[in-house]
């Protein structure tokens, strides 16, 4: 089975924090916080240190949508959000803030279980998505500077392309280091080194 999840549920209205509260507990969830002052949340988020975020805002203005919004930036674990009212732009804007569910008049407590499911699976998917393309970027960053260890291989050693390569790997290979890393050094001894 898996470990129970902590949840943090954000209300600044006591009665709604109490039925998103009690919607959870009944789809079997014990760990639930609540916090209804708003005041210094990112410390308070910070010392609770949950694993899914909950945040009810009755109706919020920008500004306060925004703090939200940078919050969810920085929390880097499933936000479920719920709004009375909301244009695009503010649709818009949670999504580009990683806000995993963003729910607009939708409280009601049998929908918090499915919602929060929600959430936690989009927010799976999307960091999973940004370690590929980190690992992608990561990958293409590393065949750059070997192409450019290739280069000054090439011309300060008079080697071909397939040669310089060979070389790059047998000495990862003998220092247990990946190419990448090899290549590296070598772009920072010519450049250290250099005209």
């Amino acid at each position: 089975m898996a470990d129970p999840l902590s949840i943090l549920v954000i209300d600044d209205n006591p009665i709604r924090a109490s039925i998103i509260e009690a919607g959870l507990r009944e789809a079997g969830h014990q760990t639930v916080k609540v916090i209804v002052d708003i005041e210094d949340i990112a410390q308070k988020i910070g010392a609770i240190s949950p694993d899914v975020v909950i945040i009810d805002l009755e109706n919020p203005n920008r500004d306060v949508l925004e703090h939200f919004f940078a919050l969810s930036r920085s929390l880097r674990r499933p936000v479920a959000m719920f709004v009375d009212k909301a244009d695009p732009a503010e649709i818009e804007a949670a999504v580009d803030a990683g806000v995993s569910a963003y729910v607009v008049d939708g409280l009601r407590k049998d929908r918090i279980k499915p919602i929060l499911d929600m959430a936690i699976v989009r927010f799976r998917a999307f960091s999973r998505l940004q370690g590929e393309l980190e690992a992608a970027r990561s990958e293409l960053q590393g065949r750059k500077v070997i192409d450019k260890a290739k280069g000054i291989l090439m011309s300060t050693r008079g080697l071909s392309e397939d040669a310089a390569y060979a070389l790059l790997r047998t000495t990862a290979m003998n220092q247990n280091r990946k190419i990448a890393e090899i290549a590296q050094a070598v772009v920072t001894a010519a450049e250290l080194l250099g005209p």
